[in-house]
């Protein structure tokens, strides 16, 4: 059945069927199709990350947070984990009960050990016994407004390698901009970036990346931005991705401050907060 083109060398035929990426007959449809491009293209993004933690230890620790379907979690562990040794470890965190229990009955057919689902919002699992006290890379796709933030949270908790965001929703940053336009107005010209409620929209989307970036620059991580090609369908395509390199926090730290106090948005400081 491996003859399909798109699919990868040692990928499970039965896991995508599963996945209904396939269908029962291994077919693919062009829904299917464009679904398994997407996560393989992820996933081109995450195999170095995931490689490098090896060549330092052998065991890897990933979480996903608001793991959905875990389609991420499944295909990471059928690719790369299944290999490794008894104490590498997939976490898929999803706030949907029966989500939870259709990806541990999937792992337990599949034969999947190290994959443990938890029925868990991201902000509690920051202090849930259940996880370790320490990860190696934590993921959230599409984890939807401030669970992206608890998932910055939880990955600076963590003392995370690596962090994977494809932000969602930020709609929080938009509504105290909104609140607060009044204000602003009269203070500078550039208010007018954000005076249109599409563009507030707009803009405190875009703010609110900018904020995560500068905040996870101030921990001492080093952050790239990426679109992910191939999710033009989504207008949430973009992809961030940090690397825990111990650099200097002062700079992006003062430059948080800047930004919250310009924008009028420092009420939000506890949420992008940099180290005291």
């Amino acid at each position: 059945m491996n003859h399909i083109p798109e699919i990868k060398p040692g990928q499970s035929i039965e896991l995508l069927k599963e996945l209904h990426i396939l269908t029962r007959d291994g077919k693919m449809n062009q829904d299917s199709r464009r679904k398994l491009k997407q996560v393989y293209h992820l996933y081109q993004f995450i195999e170095p990350l995931l490689q490098e933690v090896r060549d330092q230890h052998a065991d890897i620790r990933l979480v996903d947070h608001g793991a959905g379907k875990s389609y991420l979690g499944f295909i990471l562990y059928d690719l790369f984990f299944k290999t490794l040794g008894d104490q590498s470890h997939i976490y898929g965190i999803e706030t949907r009960d029966e989500l939870v229990t259709k990806s541990r009955e999937l792992a337990q057919r599949l034969n999947f050990p190290g994959m443990s689902f938890l029925n868990l919002s991201v902000a509690e699992s920051i202090t849930s016994p259940l996880l370790p006290a320490t990860v190696d890379i934590v993921t959230a796709l599409h984890a939807c407004n401030t669970a992206t933030d608890d998932a910055i949270r939880f990955a600076l908790a963590k003392q995370a390698k690596f962090i994977v965001l494809v932000p969602c929703c930020q709609a929080e940053v938009a509504s105290v901009l909104r609140k607060n336009k009044g204000k602003a107005i009269g203070k500078s010209a550039l208010t007018e970036i954000w005076r249109h409620p599409l563009h507030t929209r707009e803009f405190g989307s875009q703010v609110t990346n900018v904020l995560r970036c500068l905040q996870l620059e101030a921990h001492g991580y080093q952050v790239t931005v990426t679109e992910l090609v191939g999710w033009e369908h989504s207008m949430k395509n973009e992809l961030i991705i940090a690397s825990y390199k111990d650099l200097p926090r002062k700079r992006p730290s003062e430059r948080l401050s800047e930004v919250l106090r310009e924008l009028g948005l420092e009420e939000m400081s506890e949420r992008f907060f940099a180290p005291a």
